[in-house]
């Protein structure tokens, strides 16, 4: 008999159950129970495989200085908004905006403020081309808070206005993510630093990626801010439209002026803190005289307390009452967000999803099509957006309130990134985004349920493994 070979066995056994028995006891504790069960799914399967995976990736930890100082940033931004109450927005009383209001507040820490103007551009050159104008115009500091930038033509334009900007004196600050924009990181941080524009790296991987927090979270949000002349939030990066071969992007942004600028440079300002622990000086701006749109800032991440953007599109779901329609590249719901647009759909609500036919990330292509059965079944409608690859993620709400910016509905977008909404209360806003879905739907198939219900059985199974993995994504 092998003796060495059966004990080696006879080890592997044991330490692959107690492998299991101890995740068992661990990861429901530390994990929410959606994910827990993914996690304790593969761990069964393969232990010696499965634990060093949820060691790495299962729980969305930071460091303690990174929460430290969000909370410190938190609490000045709602001691700074406290002698400003003349530009705090009050909502209709029993309207949904006096619900969602207070919500976002004790969420996000920004009251609503009004006095604003708002511009959606639905063109990705239009909106490059805003952005570079305000850039040139500046006279005091451009801010520039990015997820991705890349060495390419749109990179090239925005360093050489920046250096333009700086070369006049402007203070010009970039704060870009260390995995989304290592490539216009690689390219650009020495050129730009020689010209006096201070680049910063937000949560740095590598052997670093220690001191920040969990190596697979990132900062996705995308913010301009320049001088207290405008600010621009959205879902569209630095670099060009096709930076994904075959994959067109299509997006939205919104140019912004009045309060919620300096709210913007709050969220800029905050996150320059966590990264480098300088305070930066964030002046109020004033309401603008010709405008009186009225707009609340939602940041998130994982150093806040709530999934904040889970939060506020489930309870901006179950306060519709007519129409909702919802455009995101990805779509990979939490079972609130799939329960809540079942009982939209189901309580007479008009709920549309818009989806990009094309999708550059293949499992999560998968696994959202999981979902298309249940809710086609509710009478959700189902769309599925041909020319581009769909970027934009925003939603309307009946009327009367608008979300965009970087949020996307999935999971990874709930609970592990830094993402930027901004939601309008205006009926012009949303007036303007039906005109941007109605675009979209006219270049759009709807998914009806007989034809869904024909696929073959092989792509069903396919798509229920990939839901298996909707934590993992």
């Amino acid at each position: 008999m092998d003796w060495p070979a059966l004990n080696f066995g006879l080890w592997l056994l044991v330490t692959d159950w107690v492998i299991r028995i101890a995740a068992l006891m661990w990861i429901p504790v530390r994990t929410r129970p959606a994910a827990a069960r993914s996690w304790l799914l593969l761990i069964g399967f393969v232990p010696l495989a499965g634990l060093p995976l949820y060691l790495a990736f299962g729980h969305p930890w930071l460091s303690r200085q990174r929460i430290v100082r969000q909370r410190q940033a938190s609490q000045v931004i709602r001691d700074e908004q406290r002698p400003l109450e003349a530009l705090r927005w009050t909502p209709p009383v029993q309207t949904a905006s006096a619900e969602m209001a207070p919500l976002l507040e004790r969420l996000g820490d920004f009251m609503p403020t009004h006095g604003n103007a708002l511009r959606l551009i639905d063109d990705y050159d239009a909106s490059l081309r805003a952005l570079l104008a305000d850039i040139d115009g500046a006279r005091a500091r451009v801010h520039l808070l990015y997820y991705l930038m890349f060495d390419d033509a749109t990179g090239e334009a925005i360093v050489e206005a920046l250096e333009r900007a700086a070369a006049r004196g402007v203070r010009c600050r970039v704060l870009l993510d260390a995995v989304g924009a290592r490539r216009g990181l690689r390219g650009y941080a020495k050129r730009l630093r020689a010209a006096g524009v201070d680049v910063r790296a937000m949560l740095p991987g590598g052997l670093q990626w220690r001191r920040s927090g969990r190596m697979d979270l990132r900062n996705h949000r995308k913010i301009a801010v320049i001088d207290d002349t405008a600010a621009h939030v959205g879902s569209q990066n630095l670099a060009d439209a096709t930076f994904i071969p075959g994959f067109p992007n299509r997006e939205l942004v919104a140019r912004v002026q009045g309060p919620v600028l300096a709210h913007l440079e709050a969220v800029f300002a905050s996150d320059w803190f966590i990264e480098t622990g300088e305070r930066l000086e964030v002046a109020a701006t004033t309401a603008l005289p010709d405008a009186d749109i009225a707009t609340q800032l939602l940041p998130s991440g994982p150093a806040y307390p709530f999934e904040n953007p889970r939060d506020t599109v489930n309870a901006l779901i179950h306060l519709a009452r007519r129409r909702l329609v919802l455009a995101t590249p990805y779509f990979v719901p939490d079972d609130a967000t799939l329960t809540a647009l079942r009982i939209a759909a189901l309580s007479g609500v008009e709920v549309q999803l818009i989806l990009s036919a094309s999708n550059n990330q293949p499992l999560t292509a998968w696994a959202q099509k999981a979902y298309y059965g249940e809710l086609l079944e509710s009478g959700v409608r189902i769309a599925l957006y041909r020319p581009h690859f769909l970027h934009a993620k925003h939603m309307s709400v009946d009327d009367d309130m608008a979300l965009l910016g970087s949020i996307n509905l999935d999971i990874r977008s709930f609970a592990l990134n830094a993402e930027i909404g901004l939601l309008a209360y205006d009926r012009e806003v949303v007036a303007s985004m039906r005109r941007i879905e109605a675009d979209y739907l006219a270049h759009s198939t709807q998914i009806t349920l007989a034809d869904w219900s024909t696929r073959p059985a092989w792509r069903r199974s396919l798509e229920g493994i990939a839901r298996l993995a909707d934590s993992f994504l």
